[in-house]
C-alpha cells in the first residue's frame, strides 16, 4: 500500500475543515491531524472496518482545535471545547443535527482510553490513530514503508515538544480531565519515546 492509495475525501466540509485547521493549528499540529486521518484510514482498510470518511476526516482536522488559544476553554476539557467547535462548524456546513452530534462525539471520544468499534467506528479509529501518532502506541500495525512515506509527506516537526506542553498545561488547569489523568499517568514520557520520532 502506498500513500496515493489512501483517498482523502474531497467534499466542501472536508475542504473547510482543512482550512480551519490550517488557520488555527501550528504546522506540527496540522500535520498531526492529517496523519491521524491517514493512520486511521490505513488501519480501517487493513482490518475491514467500514467508516464514514467525511465524518472521520472532519473530526481528525478539528479534534485538537480546543488547544488553539482562540478556542481554549477554562471551563471544559479541550476535547469537549473541540466538540462544540465541530458542532458549530458542521451546522455551517449544512449537516443534519444528528450528524453534527456525531462529529462532536468522535472528537470528544478521541481522548477516551478505548472506544468500541462496534458502537462508534469513527470514534474508535480516531482514538486509536491519535494514540499512534502522539505516543506511538501500536504503530507497528501500520506497514513500515507506508509509515515512512507518510512521515516524509507530513513530517512530525515539533509535535512531541508542542503536544507535551499543551497536554501538561491542560492537565494542570483541568486536573479532573482526561488530559490531567494522562499527565499523571506518564503521557509525556511516552511521547518522548514515540518510535515515530526514532
Amino acid at each position: 500500500m502506498k500513500l496515493d492509495d489512501l483517498v482523502i475525501p474531497d467534499t466542501p466540509a472536508c475542504r473547510g475543515a482543512l482550512e480551519v485547521a490550517t488557520r488555527y493549528h501550528t504546522p506540527s499540529l496540522l500535520n498531526h491531524s492529517v496523519r491521524a486521518y491517514l493512520w486511521a484510514s490505513v488501519y480501517a482498510r487493513d482490518n475491514g472496518i467500514s467508516f464514514d470518511a467525511e465524518l472521520l476526516y472532519v473530526a481528525a482536522m478539528l479534534h485538537d482545535i480546543g488547544l488553539a488559544a482562540e478556542f481554549d476553554s477554562h471551563t471544559v476539557p479541550f476535547e469537549e471545547a473541540g466538540g462544540h467547535v465541530a458542532w458549530a462548524f458542521c451546522a455551517g456546513a449544512g449537516w443534519s443535527p444528528e450528524r453534527r452530534v456525531r462529529a462532536s462525539e468522535v472528537i470528544i471520544r478521541h481522548m477516551w482510553e478505548e472506544v468500541a468499534v462496534e458502537e462508534d467506528p469513527e470514534g474508535h479509529l480516531l482514538e486509536l490513530s491519535t494514540g499512534m501518532d502522539i505516543s506511538g502506541r501500536r504503530t507497528e500495525e501500520i506497514p513500515a514503508d507506508l509509515r515512512r512515506e507518510v512521515l516524509e509527506h507530513y513530517p512530525r516537526l515539533q509535535i512531541a515538544k508542542e503536544f507535551s506542553a499543551c497536554i501538561s498545561e491542560q492537565g494542570a488547569r483541568k486536573p479532573s480531565s482526561y488530559a490531567g489523568r494522562f499527565v499523571r499517568g506518564g503521557i509525556v514520557d511516552r511521547i518522548t519515546r514515540n518510535p515515530l520520532d526514532g
